[in-house]
């Protein structure tokens, strides 16, 4: 014979078995080489360069190059100091740089889900 249960009391009693729900994001979270990729290419926007032209500088081919500021590639260090040095900034500048750029969306992202889940 089926039991009568307060619907708070049943929710409650699910929550335990599943573990508490983690709040779902509206967008998936940034990849460390898609903000690295976006990064190199507005330093090289604001250079005036051509891709084949930073490519060469920093000792790449420039499908590579493309390859890793669209985010499809995960460059070595060796590969991001090298293409750093072509654009005329340092490795730590550069990963500053991004590291603050996903700071800043983390929050935006953080931000947008409480206010999601106010309402």
């Amino acid at each position: 014979m089926a039991e009568i249960v307060e619907m708070q009391k049943a929710r409650q009693q699910r929550e335990l078995r599943r573990g508490p729900e983690r709040p779902e994001r509206s967008q998936p979270e940034t990849l460390w080489r898609e903000a690295l990729g976006e990064r190199l290419r507005e330093h090289r926007g604001r250079r005036g360069e051509k891709l084949t032209d930073t490519a060469k500088a920093a000792g790449v081919s420039p499908q590579y190059l493309s390859e890793v500021e669209r985010g499809r590639k995960e460059p070595s260090s060796e590969m991001i100091a090298a293409i750093a040095g072509a654009l005329e900034t340092s490795l730590i500048e550069l990963t500053s740089e991004v590291a603050a750029g996903l700071r800043r969306r983390g929050a935006t992202n953080s931000a947008s889900d409480a206010l999601l889940l106010a309402a």
